[in-house]
C-alpha cells in the first residue's frame, strides 16, 4: 500500500462547514453596546409614572432652591440669590448703602413716634399738634436730602468703578435698602459702619 493511498485526496475529504458569520443586525448591536460602554455615564434621571409624582419631584425641587435662597440671603452667595439681588453692580449697591448712615433709615421709626405723641397727647395740649407738622415736615425735607445724596453717590462711585455699566434703576434699589433697619436687610449687610465698599 502506497503512501499516497493511505492520505484521502481533496475530494473525498466532506466538506468544511463555513463559519457562521454575524448578521448585519447583530454586528450593529455589538457596536452600539461597544459606544455605550465607551461612553462616559450620565446622572439617570427618573421619569415620575404619574402626575402625583411629577408634583412630589417639583415640590423637592422647589424646596431645595428656596432652601439655597435662604442660604444665600446670609452669606451673599451671588449664584442662589433673587434676581433682582444678582451681579457685582447690586453688590457694590448694597455695600454703599451698609457702610453709611443714613436719615431715611431711622425715619419710619421717628414718625411713628411722633405720631403717636400727637394723637395721644394733643387733646390736652393743643399746641402739641403744631409742633408734630412741623416736625413731619421737617423729617420729609431730611429723607429728600438723603435721598439726593444716596443715589447721586451711588451712581458716581458705580460709575468709577465700572464705567461701561448702565446705572439704571440702581438708584431706587439702594433707597429701597436704606428704609429697611440695618438688622431687617436682605441679603444680609456683608460690610461694617464706615467701611469702604468693595
Amino acid at each position: 500500500m502506497t503512501p499516497c493511498s493511505v492520505v484521502p485526496s481533496l475530494r473525498q475529504l466532506p466538506p468544511y462547514p463555513p463559519t457562521p458569520r454575524a448578521s448585519r443586525a447583530a454586528r450593529g448591536g455589538r457596536r452600539r453596546a461597544a459606544r455605550k460602554r465607551r461612553r462616559p455615564r450620565k446622572a439617570t434621571f427618573k421619569k415620575p409614572r404619574n402626575r402625583k409624582e411629577a408634583s412630589a419631584i417639583r415640590r423637592d425641587k422647589m424646596r431645595t432652591e428656596r432652601a439655597k435662597m435662604q442660604q444665600a440671603m446670609q452669606t451673599g452667595d451671588d449664584r442662589y440669590l433673587p434676581a433682582a439681588d444678582k451681579g457685582p453692580i447690586r453688590r457694590f449697591a448694597r455695600d454703599y448703602v451698609d457702610a453709611r448712615y443714613s436719615v431715611m433709615e431711622f425715619a419710619l421709626p421717628i414718625l411713628l413716634v411722633v405720631s403717636l405723641v400727637g394723637v395721644v397727647f394733643s387733646p390736652q395740649f393743643p399746641w402739641l399738634a403744631g409742633m408734630v407738622n412741623l416736625l413731619f415736615l421737617f423729617m420729609i425735607v431730611l429723607i429728600a436730602g438723603d435721598w439726593l445724596l444716596l443715589t447721586a453717590g451711588v451712581k458716581k462711585q458705580i460709575g468709577i468703578k465700572f464705567p461701561k455699566e448702565s446705572t439704571k434703576g440702581i438708584g431706587f434699589y439702594a433707597v429701597r435698602r436704606t428704609m429697611q433697619m440695618r438688622r431687617w436687610r436682605l441679603p444680609k449687610p456683608m460690610v461694617k459702619r464706615g467701611e469702604r465698599p468693595h
